[in-house]
Parts: structure tokens; C-alpha cells; sequence
């Protein structure tokens, strides 16, 4: 048969794909552009129905509100978040669903450790002459392929086709179905003064030629807009940001200085505007590649100067960084935080920023505190942590005694809560 052939062989309706799961099965999903939503609310009501039991459904940054993170679903689907958002970061802090701790470089050692995967549920683009579709990140999917036993596909007309990522054969597919979906659009974040200020302290940090990484959010945003006036930068991110297409459009990004992938920039996914979507898609200076080769801190420190932005939700005396929980409620998972502060720090003239404001709860809290919050996670160790940054500077940790980071933590702290961390600190016989 053509490929065409097995197409129209293998093509169904997201009910009919849903009735191939069988219980007891282990599903994954990949990062939030290949998310296939239509057929996990096909799933999810199949469970509800009590047609499926004991499923359990693997998540990366959920971008929908997935049943298996609430009460609805939760008896019949397991969901097991690697790194949570809005659904899973709610749902789990209801006792629902579990956590997979991991740094995200590890996280295909980690599925490889299963004996076996049942079903990977993906979106792709359309399918090319060749009988190829284009998956839309780099992340896991060619973990994913080679242990599931079955593929499902949305072959979605709306997405990007990003160079670098993984390519699914029409043979390899056990069914799919098409959609005209819209796939997810991430706002860029408020930019405040305080925002704009730590994003022009740590853009004086940054030389002519580094290359950078950093997230979404306001911080990110503010950094990326004070280097308009640098050159020669490169990037090498586990995710790709609108503030980074900004970088590359005004020609402060050309990635002529990286000693690796000279002149391409490189990520393993990407979440952002339409406008990022269509820059990326079909770009061949833009590569999408797999999180063991992005995020694996052996890579990233042969980068000269590599630059790493990450934010915190609070850091204490020592230098741990809480990123994840507040307290012992779950907020996210490490990510690839460590993986960059490895990186960057390992990395010659590398640097690592953690930054934040400086107090939560409309000021009423400060985020530098003695000791993290009961219960709380320690995303980044006092051994690792290189430089924090807020609104009042940048402390300078790495390599400091404790005394010395005290110090400098207190020094950027907001000014309302200095006296008080000094009385700690003394009361605990640190300074």
C-alpha cells in the first residue's frame, strides 16, 4: 500500500482511538505542544464510565485541566506529574495524582528503566510524502517511541513544525485522528519595576558572546529586553521563549560564539506567541533537540560563558533554593534547574542566577529567610547555588563560608525585614 493507504487505514475519530486503551495500561504524554487534549478527554470519560480502570497517565507541564489530577477521574486514572502545571500543581496538593521526582536531563534514563510503555499519545504536523510526521518538541520523544507499544496521533494542521525534532513513520502508528485544534499559546509575563530592575542587574553580568538559558515570566522577559544592546550571544535552553525570538530578530543573538551547534540556536521545547511559532517552524537555524543532549550539565558547561536565569520561591541562610513547594504544598518539580546551575557553574566564566522578588504575599513575607518554610523542597543545594539576585543586587554565594553568604543575603533582602534575618542569625549563632 501507499502511505497514503495506510493513512486512510490507520485514521479513526478520537472515540473510537480511545476504546484501543485497555486497564491496567501505562500512558505518557510529552511536553505541552504535544498534548493531543481531544483524545485524553475521550480517555478520561471512558474512565468515568467505568470502562477503564487502573490506567495510569504520565504528564509533563500539563497545559489542560486533565481529569486524572481531580476528583472525577482520579479513582480510575493515576496521574503521575514530572513536572506540574495549573492541573496537576492543584490536583496533587488535593491528593490527587503523584510526583516523579527528577532532574529533567535524567527523565529518559528513567522511562528506559521501565520493562515496557503501552501507549505515548502525540500531536504532530501533517504527514509528508515521505510517510513522516513532525513531532513538535525535542523533549522525550525518542524515549517514547522506541518503548511504547502503541502511538496515537492528532495530526494537528495548526502546529509548527520545529527542524530537529523526532519523526514518527506512518508505519510505526497504531492510529490516529486529525484536528484543526488551536495548540497553546503562552502570554508573556507583567512586566513591573521590580522585574525590570533584577532584569538589569543581571544583564550587566553578561559579556559580549555567552550564551544564555532562562524561562517564562516577568524576570525572563526583563532580562531578555536589557540585552538589546549586547553581541554575539547564543542560546542553549531547555525551553524557547518569545524573549528569545526577540534576541534573534534584532541580531543580538547569532550563536557565531558557541563552540557547540555554532549557529543554531537550541532548545527541547518551546511554549509562546503564534508570532514564535511561525518564526520557529521550518527554521533550520532554530533546533528542537532531546533533553539528554539540552539539558545534560556535561554539554552545557562546554559553553564558554554560559548563563543560567532560573527563579526561586525562597532561599534560606545556606543557600538552598526552595523552588518547587511552598512548604509541603506542590507547586512544580526541579525541572532542569539543577541541570542548568551544573551547567553554568561547570561552564568557564559560566554564571548562575536564581532570582526572585524579594518578598511574596503583597510584601508581607520575605523571600530570603533562615531557614526554607516547614516541609518545604530544596530544588538547588547550598553546594551548587552560585549567585541570587532581587530587586536590592545580587549575592555572590558560590564559594563564600556561611557567615559570608548570610551577609549578602541579608544585603538584598527587603529593607523592612533585614533587622529581623540579623536577630535570626545571631539567635542561631551565625553571625
Amino acid at each position: 500500500m501507499t502511505f497514503q493507504q495506510i493513512y486512510a487505514q490507520k485514521l479513526a475519530d478520537p472515540e473510537t482511538i480511545a476504546t484501543l486503551i485497555s486497564p491496567g495500561w501505562r500512558g505518557f504524554l510529552d511536553a505541552p505542544l504535544g498534548q493531543p487534549y481531544q483524545l485524553i478527554q475521550r480517555i478520561e470519560q471512558r474512565a468515568k464510565e467505568g470502562k477503564l480502570q487502573d490506567l495510569t497517565l504520565n504528564t509533563l507541564l500539563d497545559v489542560y485541566p486533565y481529569e486524572c489530577y481531580q476528583e472525577s477521574c482520579a479513582s480510575s486514572i493515576h496521574g503521575i506529574s514530572w513536572f506540574s502545571g495549573v492541573s496537576a500543581r492543584k490536583g496533587i496538593a488535593q491528593g490527587y495524582g503523584d510526583i516523579a521526582p527528577c532532574n529533567y536531563h535524567e527523565v529518559p534514563d528513567l522511562i528506559d528503566q521501565y520493562e515496557h510503555i503501552d501507549f505515548w499519545c502525540t500531536r504532530v504536523s501533517p504527514m509528508d510524502e515521505n510517510g513522516y510526521f513532525s513531532t513538535c518538541n525535542g523533549s522525550l520523544g525518542e524515549i517514547l517511541k522506541k518503548k511504547s507499544s502503541h502511538i496515537f496521533l492528532e495530526v494537528n494542521h495548526n502546529l509548527p513544525r520545529p527542524c530537529g525534532t523526532p519523526k514518527i513513520h506512518i508505519s510505526e502508528v497504531t492510529a490516529l485522528y486529525e484536528s484543526n485544534d488551536s495548540i497553546p499559546i503562552m502570554k508573556r509575563g507583567k512586566m513591573d519595576d521590580t522585574s525590570t530592575t533584577i532584569g538589569n542587574l543581571i544583564a550587566e553580568e553578561i559579556p559580549d558572546g555567552a550564551t544564555i538559558q532562562f524561562g517564562i515570566g516577568a524576570i525572563p522577559d526583563a532580562v531578555g529586553s536589557a540585552l538589546m544592546n549586547k553581541k554575539h550571544l547564543g542560546i542553549h535552553s531547555e525551553l524557547l521563549t518569545d524573549s528569545m525570538i526577540d534576541l534573534i530578530e534584532a541580531g543580538v543573538v547569532d550563536n557565531s560564539r558557541k563552540p557547540l551547534n555554532t549557529g543554531k540556536t537550541i532548545a527541547t521545547f518551546m511554549m509562546g506567541s503564534a508570532h514564535m511559532y511561525d518564526f520557529v517552524s521550518d527554521n533550520p537555524d532554530i533546533l528542537l533537540l532531546p533533553v539528554t543532549q539540552v539539558n545534560d550539565p556535561y554539554i552545557i558547561a562546554q559553553h564558554p560563558n554560559m548563563i543560567s536565569v532560573n527563579a526561586a520561591l525562597e532561599v534560606d541562610f545556606y543557600g538552598q533554593v526552595c523552588a518547587e513547594s511552598i512548604g509541603t504544598i506542590h507547586i512544580s518539580g526541579s525541572g532542569g534547574q539543577v541541570d542548568f546551575v551544573k551547567g553554568a557553574t561547570t561552564s568557564k566564566g559560566g554564571k548562575s542566577f536564581i532570582a526572585f522578588h524579594s518578598t511574596a504575599q503583597n510584601g508581607t513575607v520575605s523571600r530570603i529567610r533562615p531557614t526554607l518554610s516547614d516541609g518545604s523542597i530544596v530544588t538547588t543545594g547550598k553546594n551548587d547555588v552560585d549567585y541570587i539576585v532581587t530587586e536590592y543586587g545580587i549575592a555572590k554565594l558560590r564559594g563564600k563560608t556561611i557567615r559570608q553568604r548570610i551577609q549578602a543575603l541579608i544585603s538584598i533582602a527587603h529593607p523592612k525585614f533585614r533587622e529581623e534575618l540579623i536577630y535570626e542569625a545571631r539567635k542561631r549563632l551565625l553571625m
